[in-house]
């Protein structure tokens, strides 16, 4: 990615974060590994395991924002509070499963518990939303395996690229 910064949101879905009872330690390693890519870390914020707070989140960060990539970390998992894939259904336009499929797959060579991580990935105007697993491990695991088709990723969905198929100068 040449001369191309996008601005970025993460936000951590944790009741315990939330009430103050643990650090956000999966939010603070996407924030390092986002400070190693061309990207402004616009947003960040910890909220409950609330459908509707995590949905109104998400809808202003790409709509009034104008957000190019929001990454959530918890509430994937089978708990019945784990709703992020919910809220995000709710509110993307476009799915992008095969960026929850390579994180699956990846995860699928450390552990078999990788299978039960429920995360999407999904489109909402220009924005790209990722749901990750809400432990560090797992976050650093999962980015690792899709940061290298990230930029280009974000650059299409920004108008800056051409389409997947063309010569690119990654």
């Amino acid at each position: 990615m040449t001369g191309f910064e996008f601005k970025a949101g993460v936000l951590t879905i944790s009741d315990k974060s939330a009430r103050g009872e643990r650090e956000d330690k999966s939010g603070s390693a996407i924030k390092e590994i986002l400070e190693g890519i061309p990207c402004l870390l616009d947003k960040y914020l910890v909220v409950p395991d609330e459908m509707e707070r995590i949905k109104d989140t998400l809808i202003a960060w790409c709509d009034l924002h104008r957000l190019s990539l929001i990454i959530t970390t918890g509430g994937t998992g089978f708990s019945p509070r784990d709703l992020t894939p919910e809220a995000t259904r709710a509110v993307i336009e476009r799915p992008a499963p095969g960026i929850s499929e390579a994180i699956r797959m990846a995860g699928l060579q450390k552990t078999p518990h990788a299978m039960l991580s429920r995360g999407i990935s999904g489109i909402r105007g220009r924005t790209l939303i990722l749901n990750l697993p809400g432990s560090e491990k797992a976050v650093r695991e999962s980015l690792e395996a899709i940061l290298p088709a990230l930029p280009h990723a974000l650059e299409i969905l920004s108008g800056k690229a051409g389409e997947c198929g063309e010569e690119s100068s990654h």
